[in-house]
């Protein structure tokens, strides 16, 4: 239950500090008196949306907050534990707006609006004036359907085939898709397989053609270089070879007489040494020059058609050798896609087979909810004063012309949520078929089946809290007080927080809470203020007569609440 609602700076809230009881708390005020905002900042704490001009003028920032008594709620401790918040029984929910943006706080803890709203779900059902609206929109009634009964295990179960068949069908598509594309290169691709194969490349091979162009172009010259070389080291007397001897020999004479020189004498015969393998080598080489214009003009040619693939496809050769590998693996895909796709289409045959029976298997159990939820509605329609009502969950099968299973030899359409059309349809009127719900039910009708769905509704989940914001549109007198009557025997299982304007409504509350807005220091503010038993009686006259209370209004007012406080 929420125990207390602290609000400040929040539209025509100044400060705000209010306690709600187990039971039925009823709100009642003038309209525009600020009911609704105070239900609006309690949204805020529950992770929904909020806007910046919520932030009351004149002040940096709004502040929600609420505690609220889970119990232990497994759900929200997993939430809680998965996301390093501190579990309590108690929770504080905060919220905080700025101009730059909102804040939000689980036991003090910053969380995301994300994670404080899948803690919200499970504390509070909120029905807000205009959602009784939603059951005129048959696409809401799967929804509706899906949050009674056992069905989750059997929605998972079916959402995690579906998954599985619909990866494989983008695989499949995926696949199609590039074997049309791989088909329209197929020639392209073959035709430069065989040219690259054929142009037989090698990594390093253009250096090694062009080291070897180099020697040939030059070979004249180094023969003609290598001989003049040789031509130093000759047996004459102007060698190379003799010089140094003759410096040698002097070097020595010299060194017997001045140390000095020895240095000298190694370094010369260490030349001397360099020179006579160096004139060695010139002569081994030279006698290994090849003059060969054919094998020359064979490497420029090779030159030529390595510099012409590679203009060609705008790569170079180690990145011609790495793309014929390519798309020799593409050509191979292509030529064996058939086999691929086979093996592909056989594996989404089978898990549309497991997809199938996870259809049916969340059908069946949607009828059997269905069936179960529609004499529930019936028998709360009839304490609502419908008394020949008839209401029914129609679960029908999506046909369609292509679908991803076959029912009964019919394809049916599959979606996220399921393969099944969801409608309800109901008949208020003794001897008339039910029709669909959205189009014969009236505002009050509709009023009292969102009640009845959520009377359900809080006996399958166990939500700690509903709240109602004016659920009584469109009905009044006798209707009126079968619906009070109600909410009452609802806040049996669950706290409920109402906000109506009915007398025979407000004549039920175990707590009564008037909202007012009044007038401070030039600014408009809106309280809330609980009432006591005499006050409870005041404001239910008020609801009957207006604002000239009668002693006939407060007399019957009082046993308007005396009946129905002995009723329930």
């Amino acid at each position: 239950m929420i125990k207390s609602l602290y609000i400040k700076n929040f539209a025509l809230i100044d400060e705000l500090d209010v306690r709600f009881e187990a039971g039925l708390n009823i709100l009642t005020g003038q309209t525009g008196a600020g009911k609704s905002i105070i239900l609006g900042a309690l949204n805020m704490i529950l992770g929904e949306r909020a806007d910046t001009d919520v932030i009351r003028r004149g002040t940096d920032k709004a502040i929600a907050e609420g505690i609220i008594n889970a119990g232990p709620n497994e759900a929200i401790r997993k939430i809680l534990d998965e996301n390093e918040v501190e579990f309590r029984e108690e929770l504080i929910l905060r919220r905080e707006i700025r101009d730059s943006g909102s804040r939000a706080f689980i036991n003090d803890t910053p969380v995301t609006i994300t994670v404080l709203k899948q803690v919200g779900d499970y504390l509070v059902d909120l029905h807000g004036q205009h959602d009784h609206q939603l059951l005129l929109r048959e696409e809401n009634h799967r929804g509706m359907v899906d949050g009674f009964g056992t069905i989750a295990p059997y929605l998972e179960a079916y959402q995690e085939e579906y998954a599985a068949m619909k990866s494989l069908r983008k695989e499949l598509k995926s696949l199609q898709k590039q074997e049309k594309e791989l088909k329209e290169k197929l020639d392209l691709y073959q035709f430069q397989v065989q040219e690259l194969e054929a142009a037989e490349l090698e990594p390093g091979e253009e250096e090694e053609i062009e080291a070897e162009i180099n020697l040939l172009d030059n070979a004249e010259e180094l023969d003609q270089k290598a001989a003049e070389i040789s031509e130093l080291g000759s047996g004459d007397e102007a060698s190379v070879i003799t010089l140094l001897n003759t410096v040698k020999l002097h070097l020595e004479d010299m060194a017997r007489i001045e140390p000095e020189f020895e240095t000298y004498l190694d370094e010369i015969s260490s030349a001397r040494i360099s020179i006579q393998e160096m004139i060695g080598f010139t002569e081994r080489y030279r006698s290994d020059i090849e003059f060969n214009p054919q094998r020359l003009e064979q490497l420029r040619q090779r030159q030529n058609e390595l510099n012409r693939l590679r203009k060609k496809y705008t790569r170079t050769i180690p990145e011609l050798i790495d793309y014929l590998k390519t798309i020799r693996e593409e050509v191979n895909i292509a030529e064996n896609f058939d086999l691929e796709i086979e093996k592909l289409e056989q594996k989404v045959e089978k898990q549309s087979e497991r997809l199938a029976q996870a259809a049916v298997d969340l059908h069946q159990k949607r009828q059997e909810v269905g069936e179960q939820l529609s004499q529930s509605i019936v028998d709360e329609l009839q304490r609502l004063g419908i008394i020949h009502a008839q209401f029914g969950v129609r679960v029908d099968w999506l046909h369609t012309e292509k679908g991803w299973v076959a029912i009964d030899g019919r394809p049916v359409e599959c979606t996220e949520h399921g393969c099944d059309d969801i409608r309800f349809f109901i008949s208020t009127n003794k001897g008339e078929e039910p029709k669909p719900l959205a189009k014969i039910a009236s505002g009050g009708e509709i009023s009292r089946v969102m009640l009845a769905l959520k009377s359900t509704l809080a006996k399958e989940q166990s939500l700690p809290v509903m709240i109602f914001d004016e659920i009584d549109t469109g009905i009044s007198g006798e209707v009126s007080e079968k619906v009070g009557r109600t909410m009452r025997r609802l806040s049996g299982q669950c706290q409920i927080i109402a906000i109506t304007h009915q007398p025979q409504i407000a004549s039920q509350a175990h707590k009564h809470y008037k909202v007012l807005k009044r007038e401070e220091e030039e600014r408009t503010v809106t309280q809330i203020t609980p009432l006591t038993t005499r006050e409870h009686i005041e404001e239910v006259a008020s609801l009957m007569s207006g604002e000239d209370i009668t002693q006939a209004a407060l007399k019957s007012a009082q046993e308007l609440i005396e009946k129905n406080t002995f009723s329930n």
